[in-house]
């Protein structure tokens, strides 16, 4: 247990010893212009893993999703998402910003869009109205606890974009973490896509970097994309390193997470004040309502601080995240500060 548990969010990650040798003996080069050689082994590593043609490394997980909108669409098109998804939430507007296209978000359980809906929704262009040219799934949904997308779903949505000739996006920035949760290789889910993008800085703990995979021709043109945005690094390998390290040696651990989530949220549940319902809990994820008579959202949070444990304020409610460095003690931590808090 560190000096403060810090439940904010599995980005909050320190990257391992092996991760730090990793990246002060990493052999490189300069990526833009192709030749860092440890890029391009963790390039062709996520590219496997995924079953994919090819990979890019980018800079951020908001990156890789913009990439892939600006890739697959043109301007004045529509993208069909789910309304709470991060990609129209959280990742600063920038289907319009970059791409110019319009979101068109759709209401979902737990993040598993009606498949009829999403197939009323697809548009064809006319002088009045755009066209669909993309579909975004988020699979885990950061915002609505972990919660993973039924790969069934997920299968009967990629049935309608391929009968429609769209392309189908797959935000899998916890992607691992719903392969851990629910068996399936992450291979399976990546096969129903056009595109994946994953982060390696949040539970798999790198300093930095995504991946984004998807067809030799899609990668090629993404790659001028990410120049574009200027995404472009050189000597990046010190960062590639690390990320090799990620996706070899850390997947394997996210159970220990989702187990320290599920206890967490069991313990709370009951609380005065707390709207939960621990069955939801499935990955490393706990986002419960808080209405308290007499303390607020605010007061709550900086009580907790108080007592060195750290968490952050959601729509109407609190997140906390389990991940690599919180340990039983860090839970028994916060569920002390809850039992001094809220009696």
């Amino acid at each position: 247990m560190s000096e403060v548990s810090d439940f904010r969010s599995d980005t909050v990650t320190k990257p391992t010893e092996k991760m730090r040798r990793a990246m002060a003996e990493a052999v490189v080069g300069d990526d833009v212009l192709g030749d860092d050689p440890t890029v391009q082994e963790l390039e062709r590593l996520a590219a496997a893993l995924m079953g994919k043609e090819a990979a890019l490394f980018v800079p951020s997980g908001t990156m890789g999703n913009s990439i892939a909108v600006k890739v697959w669409t043109r301007e004045l098109d529509e993208v069909i998402v789910e309304a709470r998804s991060h990609i129209y939430n959280m990742e600063s507007t920038h289907m319009t910003f970059i791409s110019r296209v319009s979101p068109r978000p759709l209401s979902s359980h737990r993040g598993a869009m009606d498949p009829g809906e999403v197939e009323r929704n697809i548009r064809k262009p006319s002088v009045h109205i755009p066209r669909t040219s993309l579909v975004c799934v988020e699979n885990t949904h950061n915002n609505l606890s972990g919660a993973v997308v039924p790969i069934e779903n997920i299968k009967a949505i990629r049935e309608i974009t391929l009968r429609h000739g769209i392309k189908l996006h797959l935000d899998g920035a916890r992607i691992f973490n719903a392969s851990t949760a629910s068996g399936i290789p992450v291979k399976e889910y990546a096969a129903l896509a056009d595109s994946v993008m994953f982060c390696l800085s949040k539970g798999l703990s790198a300093p930095a970097g995504s991946l984004l995979v998807g067809s030799r021709e899609f990668i090629d043109y993404g790659r001028r994309v990410r120049k574009a945005l200027g995404g472009g690094l050189r000597q990046v390998g010190v960062l590639a390193a690390p990320g090799i390290v990620a996706l070899t040696e850390m997947t394997g651990r996210l159970k220990e997470d989702h187990i320290r989530a599920k206890n967490l949220a069991l313990s709370i549940a009951g609380l005065p004040g707390i709207r939960l319902n621990p069955e939801e809990i499935e990955t490393n994820i706990v986002i419960f309502g808080f209405a308290h008579p007499k303390i607020t959202i605010p007061e709550f949070l900086s009580r907790l601080k108080e007592r060195r444990v750290l968490a952050l304020a959601t729509t109407g409610g609190i997140r906390f995240v389990t991940h690599k460095d919180i340990d039983d003690e860090d839970i028994d931590r916060a569920l002390a500060a809850f039992s001094e808090i809220l009696g």
